[in-house]
């Protein structure tokens, strides 16, 4: 793998922030997100490898990597007797029972599931360019980063499954992460949508 100019500074921010949480997960028994930390690394690998089919802009890396960040930090750094991810951000519902808005996973989900709809129009235009000026290069990556969601919900299910007492929540969590997953790959569209709109204009 050949790193570019502008490449060497997000390999090394990303290593260095998955270094440190994995070393603080392992000394805090925090088993089920070192599943977490290795599924990033398979992530980082794909990513890594179409590096230069895929010519990812350094925005979108830097946003990669800051939802690695968000997500390490989400399970990583304790808050009020639990962790980040379960914190109440904003109080839109009572912080009693498992509905529960806003909170910082949620947050996460839409914004990470959003970047994801975003990696996926950009492998879409470069790679089918018949597409472009389509409501299907919009439509399409929306819905694949919501199936991508729905499989981050399966490996969810099987840190249950697999490590006792975790933080991931029950069904209805389940329910919120696939509707934040949802709003947050509508909304990236609609902002490549109407970015694009704003560029043929200015044409």
């Amino acid at each position: 793998m050949q790193l570019r100019q502008g490449e060497y500074a997000v390999a090394l921010f990303t290593a260095g922030y998955i270094l440190a949480f994995t070393a603080w997960f392992l000394f805090s028994q925090n088993y089920e997100f070192v599943v977490y930390v290795i599924t990033m690394l398979i992530m980082i690998t794909l990513v890594g490898r179409s590096l230069r089919s895929a010519e990812y802009p350094i925005a979108m890396l830097w946003a990669l990597s800051a939802w690695g960040l968000l997500h390490m930090a989400g399970g990583g750094l304790p808050v009020g007797g639990s962790v980040l991810y379960s914190h109440q951000i904003v109080q839109f519902t009572p912080a009693t029972g498992e509905i529960r808005l806003l909170k910082y996973d949620q947050v996460v989900h839409a914004y990470g599931f959003g970047v994801t709809a975003w990696v996926l129009w950009h492998l879409m235009h470069r790679h089918f360019p018949m597409l472009r000026g389509t409501k299907t290069i919009l439509i399409y990556p929306a819905l694949a980063a919501m199936g991508l969601g729905a499989a981050n919900e399966i490996i969810e299910f099987i840190a249950v499954l697999s490590v006792p007492e975790t933080n991931v929540g029950g069904y209805l969590n389940t329910a919120l992460d696939l509707v934040f997953n949802a709003l947050g790959a509508v909304i990236a569209m609609a902002i490549v949508a109407a970015t694009r709109n704003r560029r043929l204009k200015s044409e």
